[in-house]
């Protein structure tokens, strides 16, 4: 299918049961469909919205074009889950029906007001010439998920010597106040965050754009987020166009984090001592949203996509899907992300693994399975590879260097390419000489790789053929090993 604009934005009751059956058939038949990360039923999905805990039930929303893996008029799907894990699909949840938000449901935040739940979001809207009106929306859900837009909009329109790129709204409750932070790009094509203030979620006024010690950060803001991780202020955002020389990273835009000292949103201002980094050291991660959930923990979760990149998946009619749920903590100045403790439930048959190599190659398991958890402590010296998905010659490695301190994730030759452009490796430090824990989780197309407890995570969509199953340990020196194998259970249909 050739998806022109008329396609994309064709309204979704006017697509034929017919062609709905068909696209379904096409995924149904898909080798790459996962087992338990949460994937769209079909089309696209994208960023993840709404992130909330309300009514005993923790609900997560995505962004979503139902009819094909491109991005064309977008939705908002909805999902709850009582642990994190497991959840149900409500459908369709915000549509795209009315005058603000005609030509697609952006992204934007949720939160619990008594009640209800009060939800933010960009409305996206097109006249004739195409020339795009953003509007800050609202809407409420109650107990029973019922969900009922404001009839006007909180935002009309950004402020002046603003562009169109005016969107994704996290609302946060601040003192006596509600806060709405917005990505959003001036007319000198700089990226900033802007912040509004409320009283009521009714009336919104505009404090002025967000002040904090980086500057120049690219074109373009998405996707920011603000929450506070151990008693600090974490910054967490994606700022298209950013100069290498401020942050190395080589994914077409990066999703970024900088602890702060201070936050105080009254003044606008973010104050920090620390350097900005890259959240996800991998290939795929971007518009991650996180919030302060109230058992205490923060907790986020992220795309792991990126826009303008083209998948595997979608001559299959679907593409992408999103992270585990993550917990976030931070230890001397460092934010560490691991999966929250409820992932254990996915947890199936175990195998213990222990071994010495010593310049060899030695298959460490041999389990015919695409969807497991692997956590493996290597102690050793020299260099090694330990490869994932892997049928003897193809593979996703994992390339370590005791001696040098550093870890490549390479998959180059992991199966099917996509995205070479933007290069088939990515490297991160590790301490040299010292033992290396690596928490790995594979699902058929998509893996997640913890590194030292949470210190570092990298994350990589794959596409491998159906015989690349196996798991490979090598060295040209010495190497002992030992950890845990678990297959783990699919919550997908």
């Amino acid at each position: 299918m050739e998806w022109n604009r008329a396609l994309r934005y064709k309204n979704l009751n006017e697509w034929s049961e017919e062609e709905k059956k068909h696209l379904l058939l096409q995924i149904e038949n898909s080798p790459w469909r996962l087992h338990y990360h949460i994937q769209p039923e079909s089309g696209l999905l994208n960023d993840p919205n709404g992130f909330s805990f309300f009514n005993d039930e923790w609900h997560l929303f995505y962004q979503n074009y139902p009819m094909g893996p491109v991005h064309g008029l977008k939705c908002w799907y909805h999902l709850s889950s009582k642990d994190l894990i497991h959840w149900k699909g409500k459908g369709l949840a915000i549509l795209p029906d009315t005058e603000y938000d005609s030509h697609g449901c952006y992204s934007g935040s949720a939160i619990p007001v008594e009640d209800r739940l009060f939800i933010m979001y960009t409305g996206n809207v097109r006249d004739k010439n195409w020339n795009r009106f953003p509007y800050q929306l609202g809407a409420w859900m109650d107990k029973k998920g019922r969900i009922s837009k404001l009839k006007t909009p909180l935002i009309a329109k950004q402020p002046e010597n603003y562009t169109d790129h005016f969107r994704d709204p996290q609302i946060i409750r601040y003192h006596n106040s509600y806060y709405a932070l917005i990505g959003a790009q001036t007319k000198q094509k700089e990226g900033n965050i802007l912040v509004y203030q409320s009283k009521d979620l009714k009336n919104w006024e505009f404090n002025g754009p967000l002040e904090f010690p980086l500057k120049n950060l690219g074109y373009m803001i998405e996707c920011p987020n603000i929450v506070w991780v151990d008693q600090k202020p974490v910054l967490i955002f994606c700022p298209q166009g950013l100069d290498q020389n401020i942050l190395h990273y080589q994914n077409i835009y990066p999703n970024t984090y900088l602890i702060g000292d201070t936050f105080d949103p009254e003044k606008n201002r973010f104050e920090s001592k620390y350097l900005l980094h890259n959240l996800d050291e991998g290939f795929d991660i971007y518009a991650t949203q996180a919030f302060n959930a109230p058992d205490g923990r923060t907790l986020a979760v992220s795309w792991i996509g990126l826009p303008e990149i083209d998948y595997p998946t979608d001559q299959y009619g679907w593409a992408h899907c999103l992270s585990l749920i993550k917990e976030l903590k931070i230890q001397d100045g460092h934010l560490y992300q691991f999966p929250v403790k409820e992932t254990e439930s996915l947890r199936g048959r175990k195998i213990e693994l222990d071994g010495v190599l010593t310049e060899q190659t030695q298959l460490i398991l041999n389990q015919n399975e695409t969807a497991y958890e692997l956590e493996i402590i290597l102690k050793g010296n020299g260099e090694g590879k330990l490869q994932l998905a892997s049928d003897g010659h193809q593979a996703l490695n994992l390339i370590f260097n005791f001696a040098d301190g550093t870890l490549v994730l390479d998959r180059s030759h992991a199966g099917i390419p996509f995205a070479q452009q933007y290069g088939t490796s990515r490297t991160v430090q590790i301490p040299k000489n010292t033992p290396l824990n690596l928490h790995i989780f594979m699902d058929a197309s998509v893996v997640e790789i913890f590194l030292n407890h949470g210190h570092d995570v990298l994350t990589s969509r794959l596409f491998p053929s159906k015989k690349q199953t196996k798991i490979f340990l090598e060295t040209n020196h010495h190497l002992a090993y030992n950890g845990n194998y678990w297959s783990l259970h699919s919550i997908n249909k």
